[in-house]
């Protein structure tokens, strides 16, 4: 993907395959004498017993310029927290592994309760907002950055290129989303993003008009990455998603809080492969249908928000004309792969589109028929301002586990 091209929205950072890996982390670790860099790294418990997870962490193991790891540990028993420190003990740099599970976690959680403050449903947003806590509640980190723990094809040089934009005190970006091609096994993959949320932006154009919310949107070449950085000043007001729409629901806040030119996106890899949901056409609740539906009510709640009026005759027509737009793109995936000897099941393709347009009608109508719905967490600022003692309690609650439960 060695390209130049600029879409005039937001700054895009390429790899123009010019500088090593050994350059980058020089200049990382000069920024990092003056601008912490903490990493957030959102774990379940099964993903310690994948192939993903072990070969994160020995590349990790090599970056010099990480002032901490925070590890948020999901879905695991008291057995498995010691486990999971025994297992991110190789790590050489400071690191926390927060267990959500825990009493004491969940102690505070009915203490947000009792606040009407708590996250509604556990889940990979719930887990970043836990983690951003502790950092906040940590108080020493400019610079933070965050990724999944099933990535397949890692290495370092992945999140030294992520980093860099918002570690560089020269360039003025706040937020670095991260690009790639998804690619494995000889497969074009990233299905919801080539499928649904690409032809569903250019619906969306054509049935509600210009707005710039959309075009914002659609600047990003991977939207649903699970890759970003941050500066952290812009933590305490992040508004994080607990549903499917945790990635889209992170854009539109940069959008929301951010100039558009303190935002970029930038190219992190050649070939990225992480494991894979199912379908599920015969489960709404579950894999890449929930996802679909998440994804469309979060990008219907934004554009309400911002003023766009919706009907059930919007979305009917919206339907119609995501259908259209999802074939004619679908040809032209069709022809990339092809020319680059990638395997695309047609078949297997169209029934995802046909889920997806099905998908949308039920965004939909859940979106009118609950209008006030905000599957977003508080922010931290705001759970600070209600009881401003939460912060220190979590990090102090977090050390506890560690010293409790301590790595047999």
């Amino acid at each position: 993907m060695a390209d130049f091209h600029q879409n005039g929205n937001i700054a895009t950072l390429h790899n123009l395959r010019t500088r090593d890996l050994d350059d980058l982390t020089y200049e990382l670790s000069a920024f990092a004498e003056t601008r912490k860099i903490t990493l957030i790294l959102p774990s379940l418990y099964s993903e310690l017993e994948g192939e993903a997870l072990p070969h994160i962490l020995d590349e990790l193991a090599q970056v010099p310029y990480l002032h901490r790891i925070v590890i948020g540990l999901d879905q695991a028993d008291e057995a498995q927290f010691r486990h999971a420190q025994r297992f991110f003990s190789r790590l050489p740099q400071t690191h926390m592994v927060i267990w959500n599970d825990s009493p004491r976690m969940q102690a505070l959680v009915q203490r947000l309760e009792r606040l009407g403050l708590a996250p509604q449903e556990p889940g990979k947003g719930r887990n970043v907002w836990t983690c951003i806590g502790y950092l906040i509640a940590c108080a020493d980190s400019a610079v933070m950055a965050l990724h999944d723990c099933d990535i397949l094809t890692y290495d370092r040089e992945m999140l030294a290129r992520l980093i860099y934009p918002v570690a560089n005190p020269g360039f003025p970006y706040q937020m670095a989303k991260g690009y790639y091609p998804r690619i494995g096994d000889g497969k074009l993959n990233g299905r919801v993003t080539r499928l649904l949320v690409s032809p569903l932006l250019i619906a969306l154009k054509r049935v509600v008009g210009d707005r710039d919310y959309l075009d914002y949107l659609r600047s990003f070449r991977y939207p649903l990455s699970g890759e970003f950085a941050m500066r952290t000043p812009t933590l305490p007001d992040l508004r994080i998603p607990s549903d499917w729409g945790l990635e889209i629901g992170v854009l539109s806040e940069a959008w929301r809080n951010l100039a558009p030119q303190s935002v970029c996106q930038v190219e992190i890899s050649d070939a990225y492969d992480h494991k894979h949901q199912e379908l599920s056409p015969e489960d709404a609740s579950r894999g890449l249908s929930r996802m679909s539906t998440d994804i469309c009510k979060a990008i219907f709640r934004k554009l309400a928000a911002d003023g766009t009026v919706f009907t059930p005759n919007v979305f009917r027509t919206l339907k119609a004309t995501y259908y259209r737009c999802a074939l004619d793109l679908l040809e032209s995936f069709y022809a990339d792969a092809r020319m680059n000897g990638l395997a695309v099941d047609r078949h297997k393709e169209e029934k995802s589109i046909e889920l997806f347009a099905e998908n949308i009608i039920r965004a939909g109508q859940v979106f009118l028929d609950n209008p006030h719905e905000s599957p977003f967490i508080p922010t931290w600022n705001r759970v600070h301002s209600a009881d401003p003692e939460f912060l220190a309690d979590m990090r102090r609650a977090a050390a506890a586990d560690l010293e409790e439960y301590a790595a047999g």
